[in-house]
């Protein structure tokens, strides 16, 4: 069993005025992978992210990072961070960014430029780096954000909207990075409101809502009881077969066939009877929830006239749920 590097219970943030950004959120994330923190604006997940990287101070805090007290100073040498909407000097060069932060941590001119210019390149921008910031695109300033976060070789990384307001080539190519740091043993903190870009990158995930961690796992898990497969025929299904599917739950609409099944098993003898009969397969596909369907169906059961309720099994699309 892989390590908790972040084991957090009851962390609350009250700003003045009232505001509960954060109601006692309980979270746990292991290492070597990319965990996903999704909610939509205004949900608590920078504040989060700020308070695990000890920027803003929690109203009540219990937990660890890396093994040690949330705060620890010696502990963030070991993190590194890309916050939302980060800026940068636009007359410095890119390289010249990244060798400053690099001094912030206490290397030596000579380390920096070392470091610097592995760093350019695994980013992909060692053509760039003697540059000005000011003459970027918006994804090749997040690509220098994220060298400028891995300056100290961190165990964890925590990376706040890294593709919002980026274009969709920027964004694969961010993917790719974040892929590369996983496999590099590297944990990935990602907190993002995107939530097509979460699934097709994360390990683990987690939903937050209102301040709340509302539901949190592995997606393949968090998706499970929607997995069904939809058979797709041509040809007159026989009344006695049909009649069977239906009993057996199935949803039958004009040509098409939903078995909500997690296992593939128990569909071959579906298959060999509709066969059997006759009926042409032109597709069969396995299917299962998404991760936005899965986190509007979340934040709707969480809402219920203005009331928080604890939030149930997903409901299966095609079952209620569109």
């Amino acid at each position: 069993m892989s390590e908790i590097v972040i084991d957090l219970a009851g962390v609350k943030k009250r700003y003045r005025g009232g505001v509960d950004a954060l109601r006692g959120v309980s979270l746990q994330v292991r290492s070597g992978g990319v965990f996903g923190l999704l909610g939509p604006n205004g949900a608590g997940k920078s504040t989060l992210v700020k308070i695990l990287t000890s920027i803003v101070r929690p109203t009540q805090c219990a937990g660890t990072l890396l093994g040690q007290s949330i705060g620890h100073k010696p502990t963030l040498a070991r993190v590194g961070y890309l916050p939302e909407h980060a800026r940068f000097p636009e007359y410095l060069k890119g390289v010249e960014v990244i060798r400053y932060v690099a001094g912030l941590t206490g290397m030596s001119p000579s380390q920096s430029r070392v470091r610097a210019g592995e760093l350019l390149e695994i980013v992909g921008m060692q053509d760039w780096g003697n540059h000005r910031m000011g003459t970027y695109s918006k994804g090749m300033k997040q690509r220098i954000g994220l060298a400028q976060a891995l300056i100290n070789d961190p165990d964890i990384v925590f990376l706040d909207e890294p593709t919002d307001g980026v274009d969709p080539q920027g964004r694969l190519e961010m993917r790719n990075l974040l892929q590369m740091m996983r496999d590099q043993g590297r944990t990935v903190f990602v907190n993002s409101h995107l939530l097509g870009e979460l699934e097709m990158i994360c390990d683990s995930v987690a939903i937050m809502n209102k301040g709340e961690i509302v539901r949190q796992g592995a997606i393949t898990e968090l998706t499970e009881k929607s997995r069904r497969y939809v058979i797709r025929t041509q040809g007159d299904v026989p009344a006695e077969l049909l009649g069977k599917l239906k009993s057996e739950g199935a949803d039958i609409e004009a040509e098409t066939i939903t078995i909500y099944q997690s296992d593939p098993a128990p569909i071959q003898p579906i298959l060999d009877a509709l066969r059997g009969a006759g009926v042409t397969i032109v597709e069969m596909r396995e299917l299962r929830q998404s991760l936005e369907e899965m986190f509007m169906e979340v934040v709707a059961n969480e809402t219920i006239g203005g009331t928080q309720k604890n939030a149930g099994p997903p409901a299966l699309p095609g079952k209620g749920v569109k």
